[in-house]
């Protein structure tokens, strides 16, 4: 049921405009926000969802010359210049400037939901075949991938390009200067330390760049008998038990830029340089990505040399509590297994293997950004729960 309107006024002189809603609650509306986002078709353009108002024609200080109360469903307001903005109910309501209304929104639009885990991970699984033609399926391993951070995707066919395919169900894939997909394997003179059989130690992929991948896939086309386990932490659990633990260092870990670099030929030749937060932050403190790759961490640091110290300190840490028993949790893909996760909240590693002189384990990854994967899941949420 779309909400109704029982009453509307001008307040403050006619900087805003109050809505009392048929259920007792009231709305208090801005009229700068409201001139700005005029629906008319002079103001709004419908066929691309977008603005068409320029904000130099936008009075910041503008009032209401009046404001009535169409029906029971829309509300109409003349400007002082006599243009006449009409506005629904629904759309109102759902732009409630309430904290209440604005957490649902956030909720709604970007599904900010954690499920934190560590040793005890319940490792989410869903046959790909399924996902690639069933948008109930799809949506939920996307829905759980975004509150989770991991899926592991069943079944796939053995061969390359299995990971395209993926990438065309939710959009595109992201093309790096390892290729739009990269072959994981022990090759002869490796450019990335991924493409040998040692261990590989806890990390994010690509804090190289100023926007690392947001979600990777890995695809298991053979696997070694001996070794090659995968291992997996989850980051945001492991960052606010280091907060609640040693405040000091997680505040270095947020504030201390790190150089990151990568040189080398693979699709075409790079010469990368980076500077990332370990603990990348938002405005409340809290961990939104993690940026760790050892690997990559270059040897130049651009930090006053009094502060070294207490930096290595403060990673030592870090990296303890990523490798603690009770957080990592350990698996063996399979031949078809397709690992999905979240490159900004999930560190990977992987056990060392023996060498041979034919390739035992072969994994083929790729990349997807968090902008593609999550337009595909609201549209796919529209299609599947029938949502506007």
């Amino acid at each position: 049921m779309s909400p109704g309107i029982h009453k509307v006024e001008a307040l403050d002189e006619g900087r805003f405009v109050c809505l009392e809603w048929e259920d007792g609650s009231e709305s208090s509306y801005p009229c700068v926000w409201l001139r700005d986002n005029c629906q008319c078709p002079l103001c709004f353009l419908p066929s691309a969802g977008a603005r068409r108002l320029l904000f130099e024609d936008l009075d910041v200080n503008i009032v209401v010359k009046q404001v009535a109360l169409a029906d029971r469903k829309k509300i109409s307001i003349t400007w002082p210049d006599e243009h006449t903005s009409v506005y629904e109910a629904e759309w109102l309501k759902k732009r409630c400037f309430s904290e209440e209304a604005r957490a649902v929104m956030r909720a709604d639009l970007f599904l900010p939901e954690c499920q934190y885990w560590g040793s005890d991970l319940q490792l989410p699984k869903i046959p790909f075949e399924e996902i690639m033609y069933n948008d109930e399926s799809a949506y939920n391993w996307l829905c759980t991938l975004k509150k989770v951070g991991i899926v592991l995707l069943t079944g796939a066919a053995t061969r390359q390009g299995e990971l395209i395919r993926l990438g065309h169900r939710i959009g595109f894939l992201r093309l790096t200067f390892y290729g739009p997909t990269w072959q994981v394997q022990d090759k002869a003179d490796a450019n990335n330390v991924a493409y040998t059989t040692g261990r590989l130690c806890f990390h994010t992929d690509y804090p190289v760049l100023q926007h690392p991948p947001g979600v990777q896939f890995l695809h298991c086309i053979k696997q070694t008998a001996a070794g090659g386990d995968s291992e997996v932490v989850d980051g945001f659990h492991v960052s606010n038990k280091l907060k609640k633990q040693n405040p000091e260092a997680y505040q270095i870990l947020s504030s201390t830029a790190v150089d990151y670099t990568d040189v080398g030929v693979d699709y075409c030749d790079f010469a990368v340089q980076c500077k990332q937060r370990i603990i990348h932050v938002d405005s409340r403190g809290q961990a939104i990505r993690i940026n760790y790759n050892n690997a990559t961490r270059d040897s130049v640091f651009d930090i006053p040399a009094e502060k070294v110290r207490p930096f290595y300190a403060a990673l030592k840490e870090f990296n303890d509590l990523l490798n603690s028993a009770e957080h990592k949790f350990t698996y063996k893909l399979k031949p078809g297994d397709i690992v999905t996760f979240d490159n900004w909240r999930v560190l990977h590693g992987r056990q060392s293997y023996p060498s041979c002189s034919e390739v035992t384990r072969h994994l083929e990854g790729a990349y997807a950004d968090w902008d593609v994967v999550m337009s595909r899941l609201r549209l796919l949420r529209k299609r599947v729960l029938n949502r506007d």
